[in-house]
C-alpha cells in the first residue's frame, strides 16, 4: 500500500453530476493503472510506501473516529475548534516537508492527519449559517494555499481532498440556505483567485487515473455553483485560465466521457449572456475549436445521449459567440456556413441544430450576403425528415422561416430576384410547402386563442381583474403554440406575393381559397406582427420598417 492509497482512503463522497464507467473499466483495468501510478512514485515515497501496513491501521482507526466525531452535535464552537485543528495540522505539515524535503517518512504522519481533518470539515457543508468562521479564521486562505503546492503523488491526494470540500461547501442547494453565509465565502474565494488556483490544479491532474479524474469533474462542479449563484463571475473565471483550459480539454484527443460532457456544458454557460467571455472565446480561436468538434457530427450521429447532449451544448456555445459580429466574420472565414450546409445535407441529428447557428450568423442585415442561396432550400422549405409530432420540428421551423425572411428582407436586386425564382421551381413545390405550414400553425395558434377566451370570459364572470401579468402569460401561451412561426410565414407569403412574378401571387391565393382560408387572416396576423416590429431598434428604423411591411399587407 503506497501513500496515495492511504490517502484515498475515504467513502465515496461522489461528485456533483454522477460520472459514467469508463468504457472497459474493468478490475484488472484498475489494478493495472494503480501498478502503473505507483512506479511513476520517487525512490522516497516507496520508502514511505513501506510504512503502509502500519499507517493503513491507524488510518481505519482514524475512520472510526471520525465517524464518532460526526455523530456529534455541530455548533460554533466545535466548528472553531475543528477549523483551528486544520490550521495547526495544515502548518504543522508545510513545517516538516520544508524540514525534511527528502525523508517522506518525517511527514506521512502528518499528511494522513491533514487528511483526516479536511474530511472532517464536510459537516460544515451542512451548517452554511457559520461559513463566515471559514473566512474570519483564515480557513479558506489555507484551503487555496494546498491548491497551489509543488506537483508530487502525495500533495495530489491533498488537492484533491480540498477540491472535494470545496465542491461540497458550494453546493448550490447549500448556497441558498444562507444567502448571508454564501456571500462571505463566495467572496473569499474569488479574492483567493480561486478560479486561477483550480485550473493550475487541474493541469497537473492526470485523468487516466479515476480519482484525479473525479477531481476534474468536481473542480467543474465548483464552477458550476459558483457561476449559477453569481453570474457576474464567469468573466473573471474565464480570464483567470478557465476559458484556455475548456478549449483545451474539448479539443484533447481523448475517448469521449463525462469530463468532456461537463467541459461543454460549463463553456455554454460561461458564453451565456456575456459579450466579454465571447470575445476572449474569439481572440483565442475558439470559433475554429467549436467548428472542429462539431464537424465530427456532419455525417454521424451521436452514438449515446451523453455525446449527443454535448453536441448541443457546442451548437448553444457557436450560437451564443454569434451574437458578436466578429466572431460571426470569424465563423464565415472558417467555412462555418459550408459546415451546416453540409450537416443538412447530410440529415443527421447535427440538422436540427444547423438552421439555429445560420440563423444567428445571418442575423444582421448585410450577413446574408454570404450566404449561397441554395443551401437552404433544398432542405429546409421541403419536408425535413423531422416528424411533425417531433419537439424539434417547431424549432426547426421556426429558424428555417426566420433565415428565409432575413433573405426577404436583406437582398436586392439581383440576388432577390434569384430567391424569388427558388419558389417556382419544381411548379411551386416550395409555395405549396410554405402553405401546408401555414395552416398547421394557424390551427394551433387558434385553438390556443379559443381557449385562452375561454379563461378570459370565466375569469369575468368570476369578477377577476385581468391585469398586464396576467395578459403577458397568455401572450406566452400564444408563443408556445406557434403564433411567432405563424408570423413570420405570413411575412413570407405576403414578400413573395409582391415579389412581382403572378405565378407565386396565384399560387398562395390558390391554395388559400382551396382549404378555405382567408386573405383577411393573413393580414390581421400581419398587424400584429408590424407592432413588435423594432424592439430595441432605433425609433427610426421602427418606423420605415413597419411602413414597408404595411405597404406588403396592404397589398396581399
Amino acid at each position: 500500500m503506497d501513500v496515495g492509497e492511504l490517502l484515498k482512503y475515504q467513502p465515496d463522497r461522489g461528485a456533483k453530476r454522477p460520472r459514467g464507467e469508463e468504457k472497459g473499466g474493468s478490475a484488472g483495468d484498475d489494478e493495472s493503472r494503480g501498478v502503473k501510478h505507483q512506479k511513476g512514485h520517487s525512490a522516497r515515497y516507496r520508502e514511505a510506501a513501506s510504512m503502509g501496513i502500519e499507517a493503513g491501521g491507524k488510518l481505519l482507526d482514524r475512520d472510526d473516529e471520525n465517524r464518532v466525531k460526526q455523530a456529534e452535535p455541530v455548533d460554533e464552537s466545535s466548528v472553531k475548534k475543528m477549523i483551528l485543528t486544520f490550521e495547526k495540522r495544515s502548518y504543522k505539515n508545510q513545517e516538516l516537508r520544508i524540514k525534511f524535503p527528502d525523508s517522506p517518512e518525517k511527514f506521512m504522519e502528518s499528511e494522513l492527519d491533514l487528511n483526516d481533518i479536511i474530511q472532517e470539515m464536510h459537516v460544515i457543508a451542512t451548517i452554511p449559517d457559520l461559513y463566515h468562521l471559514l473566512v474570519e479564521l483564515h480557513a479558506v486562505q489555507s484551503l487555496l494555499g494546498l491548491l497551489s503546492h509543488e506537483n508530487t503523488d502525495i500533495l495530489k491526494h491533498v488537492a484533491i481532498a480540498v477540491v472535494d470540500l470545496l465542491q461540497e461547501l458550494t453546493d448550490i442547494d447549500t448556497l441558498h440556505e444562507s444567502e448571508e453565509g454564501a456571500e462571505v465565502l463566495i467572496d473569499a474565494l474569488l479574492e483567493g483567485q480561486v478560479v486561477a488556483l483550480l485550473v493550475q490544479n487541474m493541469e497537473r491532474l492526470d485523468e487516466t487515473v479515476k480519482e484525479e479524474a473525479d477531481g476534474v469533474h468536481n473542480t467543474l462542479a465548483i464552477v458550476e455553483n459558483m457561476a449559477e449563484f453569481r453570474p457576474g463571475l464567469c468573466t473573471e473565471a474565464a480570464q483567470q485560465g478557465l476559458m484556455q483550459w475548456l478549449l483545451k480539454r474539448i479539443k484533447a484527443k481523448m475517448p469521449f466521457d463525462a469530463n468532456k460532457l461537463y467541459s461543454s456544458e460549463i463553456l455554454a454557460i460561461l458564453l451565456q449572456n456575456n459579450d466579454s467571455t465571447r470575445e476572449l472565446l474569439g481572440e483565442m480561436d475558439g470559433i475554429d475549436v467549436l467548428l472542429q468538434q462539431l464537424s465530427v457530427f456532419k455525417r454521424h450521429n451521436p452514438s449515446t445521449a451523453e455525446e449527443q447532449e454535448m453536441m448541443e451544448n457546442l451548437f448553444d456555445a457557436l450560437c451564443s459567440c454569434l451574437m458578436l459580429p466578429a466572431n460571426r466574420e470569424r465563423f464565415l472565414r472558417g467555412e462555418g456556413l459550408q459546415l451546416m450546409n453540409l450537416m443538412l445535407s447530410a440529415q443527421s441529428r447535427s440538422a436540427d441544430s444547423a438552421p439555429d447557428l445560420i440563423d444567428f450568423s445571418i442575423w444582421p442585415a448585410g450577413w446574408v450576403l454570404y450566404l449561397p442561396i441554395i443551401m437552404i432550400y433544398p432542405n429546409g422549405i421541403r419536408k425535413c425528415k423531422i416528424k411533425v409530432y417531433d419537439p424539434l420540428y417547431s424549432l426547426f421551423s421556426e429558424h428555417v422561416c426566420s433565415i428565409i425572411a432575413s433573405m426577404l428582407r436583406n437582398l436586392k436586386s439581383q440576388q432577390r430576384t434569384r430567391l424569388h425564382n427558388k419558389f417556382t421551381e419544381n411548379d411551386c413545390e416550395k409555395v405549396d410547402r410554405l402553405m401546408e405550414l401555414y395552416f398547421k400553425y394557424l390551427e394551433g395558434v387558434q385553438q390556443a386563442d379559443k381557449r385562452i377566451e375561454g379563461e378570459k370570459h370565466e375569469m369575468v364572470r368570476r369578477g377577476e381583474i385581468l391585469d398586464d401579468d396576467m395578459e403577458d402569460e397568455f401572450y406566452l401561451r400564444r408563443l408556445d403554440a406557434g403564433l411567432f412561426v405563424l408570423q413570420l410565414i405570413c411575412y413570407i407569403m405576403v414578400e413573395i406575393n409582391n415579389s412581382g412574378i403572378s405565378q407565386l401571387q396565384q399560387r398562395v391565393h390558390q391554395i388559400l381559397n382551396l382549404r378555405g382560408g382567408s386573405a383577411k387572416i393573413v393580414r390581421h396576423i400581419m398587424r400584429e406582427y408590424i407592432e413588435s416590429i423594432g424592439d430595441g431598434k432605433s425609433e427610426e428604423y421602427k418606423e420605415a420598417e413597419r411602413k414597408r411591411v404595411l405597404d406588403l399587407v396592404e397589398n396581399f
